[in-house]
């Protein structure tokens, strides 16, 4: 059978001349005026909000925008972790007829100015006085206003008469966002997205098979803590949005463990590297209680037992092992995410397979999806009756998916931008004469299930021509719970290597619990013989997976961490090209010279 190139799923619903994407909350308002919307957190519990409530509020915000004189196609900006308040600031930005642009919090004052500069925004909210601060150090003369975002902003009866008249102006050609790529590779470019194609986003996932039902229902809550600013997390809250899902908001991650098991949601969304955390920091728990050997097995069990589910079944014996660590261990896993979550939706990179085995084991469903900023997030997604781990699922309905001659990814639906925002160059760039986007990733197609491979700037190639996808390599050195990150390298080299660094909670207690010596440097990270030693292990255990011409040579473990802003991105993405310029000096003493390269050895302690 020869190779798939191209897989789609047929659109079930296609937005309408007239749509935007404010209609649903206030249909909810309308005809569910008293249903909870949204929890907030309060210090005797949460506070609920209806939708009524919520449409008033955004009403009477979108009414003060317009007395401050913002305009219809004005942009206005929001810096702010996950709260509320972002939500209540993006409808009531769109009810006033303006366009929202999203900055991470965690935005250097740079990145703030060129977002603000670049999109020409008018105005911005902002979550509290530090960034208040930062905005008004980096902003343009354009920005007349920075508010925060608990800030109630004065309006007139008119004003608010203004709102419906320009929310009905809308149509789903109109401009809704303009998000800003995380810049892996240079300076970000803001990806323009219309009311359509928020609307075609969320149609897609609400009509695919399964979603309503099983994944989304009546009772269905969700716990939201990924960034806002972040496509993906934004729309999610559209669907929640759309389905009336009950949500609450957080962006104290230090402290979600508490937030999971106050809240209870059913539902959570997360990028893989949440995931690798949670089963990373449970392995070390039960290191140090020393239960190490009883994780080890119950781990075991559960990939085994989702395994099976996609072959014969699960033995009775099988079945047998699984039930008793239920019981004894993935019962107080489950009790971590507040103990009543069924499904989790993962996206931003691919999830590794033995993890997604892991906690579907354990008895959460992680539905793992595929798309980008330029795509409104979702444009693959594993539905709950069609999972194929390993994979990013098949196409939504109303999207289309074609494999280039060189392996890229393109993407056709209602859900794929215009283009950039005032760069002419690089949209058609990524937009060829017949519509299809260009999404920079690697990927093949096995019936109808997309599987990404890597990236194409990523690609190394060896200089005896080999071809590596570093991703792959990089998710299984990472999957050992000592290594924070993997940056592997090869591109015009005689063999791959790569630059590693650790995770510093499990590095802490797996020092305590004997497994390196009791020396301690401030601020870096000790490394010694025994670290070495255990690291070398990862490295053989990914080597073991793939061919010799990719696998590591020699390694080198950084005594510092990457920094978010600086080696990683808001999303926690690798900025690959600044990685390597800044530790050149460690790649070149991973290649000695052309008389000893004959012999490239993994590093040893």
């Amino acid at each position: 059978m020869g190779t798939q190139t191209e897989s789609s799923t047929p659109a079930r619903c296609l937005p309408d001349p007239t749509d935007n994407i404010t209609d649903a909350m206030l249909h909810n308002a309308k005809t569910l005026p008293d249903r909870a919307a949204f929890a907030r957190r309060t210090d005797p519990g949460w506070n609920v909000l209806t939708w009524q409530e919520f449409a008033d509020q955004t009403t009477r915000l979108a009414a003060g925008l317009i007395a401050a004189g913002v305009q219809a196609g004005d942009r206005v900006a929001i810096m702010s972790g996950t709260r509320y308040e972002w939500v209540r600031a993006d409808y009531a930005i769109w009810l006033a007829g303006a366009v929202t642009v999203p900055i991470y919090e965690t935005s250097a004052p740079a990145q703030v100015s060129w977002i603000l500069r670049d999109s020409g925004a008018v105005a911005a909210f902002v979550a509290d006085a530090r960034l208040e601060g930062v905005v008004a150090d980096a902003a343009p003369d354009s920005v007349r206003h920075v508010w925060k975002l608990t800030d109630t902003l004065p309006a007139t009866d008119t004003d608010a008469a203004e709102v419906e008249r320009r929310r009905l102006a809308l149509t789903a050609d109109s401009l809704a966002t303009v998000v800003y790529t995380s810049g892996t590779t240079g300076r970000a470019k803001g990806c323009e997205l219309a009311h359509g194609n928020l609307v075609a986003a969320v149609c897609a996932v609400v009509r695919a098979d399964g979603v309503r039902g099983q994944v989304i229902g009546p009772d269905t809550s969700m716990l939201l803590f990924l960034p806002l600013a972040h496509i993906l997390a934004r729309v999610v809250q559209l669907i929640a949005v759309h389905t009336a899902v009950l949500t609450a908001h957080t962006s104290d991650l230090a402290n979600l463990t508490e937030h999971l098991a106050a809240f209870r949601p059913t539902l959570i969304l997360a990028v893989p590297r949440v995931f690798e955390k949670f089963h990373d920091r449970a392995e070390l728990a039960a290191r140090t209680a020393r239960r190490g050997g009883l994780f080890r097995a119950a781990e075991n069990v559960a990939i085994a037992f989702s395994q099976a589910q996609d072959g014969a079944g699960p033995s009775r014996g099988l079945r047998l092992r699984h039930r008793f660590f239920d019981r004894a261990v993935y019962r107080r896993l489950r009790g971590a995410l507040g103990g009543r979550v069924t499904h989790a939706v993962s996206g931003g990179a691919p999830l590794p397979p033995r993890l997604a085995h892991f906690l579907r084991g354990i008895g959460l469903t992680v539905l793992e999806g595929y798309g980008l900023t330029e795509t409104a997030a979702g444009v693959t997604f594993n539905l709950p009756g069609a999972q194929r781990v390993g994979t990013v699922g098949r196409p939504l309905p109303g999207c289309r998916i074609r494999i280039a001659d060189d392996g890229e990814v393109l993407v056709k639906g209602a859900n794929v931008f215009s283009g950039y925002w005032h760069n002419e160059r690089a949209s058609t760039d990524v937009i060829d004469p017949e519509g299809w986007f260009h999404t920079g990733d690697l990927g093949r197609l096995d019936d109808g299930f997309l599987s990404i491979t890597g990236r194409k700037k990523d690609l190394i190639v060896t200089s005896s021509g080999k071809n590596v996808a570093p991703a792959p390599i990089e998710d299984r050195v990472r999957a050992h719970h000592l290594v924070e990150h993997c940056v592997v390298v090869g591109d015009n080299r005689p063999y791959v290597t790569a630059l590693l660094t650790i995770d510093r909670d499990a590095w802490s207690a797996w020092r305590r619990v004997g497994g390196a010596s009791d020396r301690t440097l401030p601020g870096d990270l000790v490394i010694d013989a025994e670290l070495l030693r255990t690291v070398q292990a990862a490295v053989d255990e990914a080597n073991r997976h793939i061919s010799p011409a990719e696998s590591i040579r020699r390694f080198e473990v950084l005594a510092t961490e990457f920094t978010l802003n600086e080696e990683l991105t808001p999303t926690e993405k690798v900025r690959r090209a600044l990685v390597l310029t800044k530790y050149a000096d460690v790649v070149e003493s991973m290649y000695p010279s052309q008389s000893t390269e004959a012999d490239p050895r993994v590093q040893s302690p």
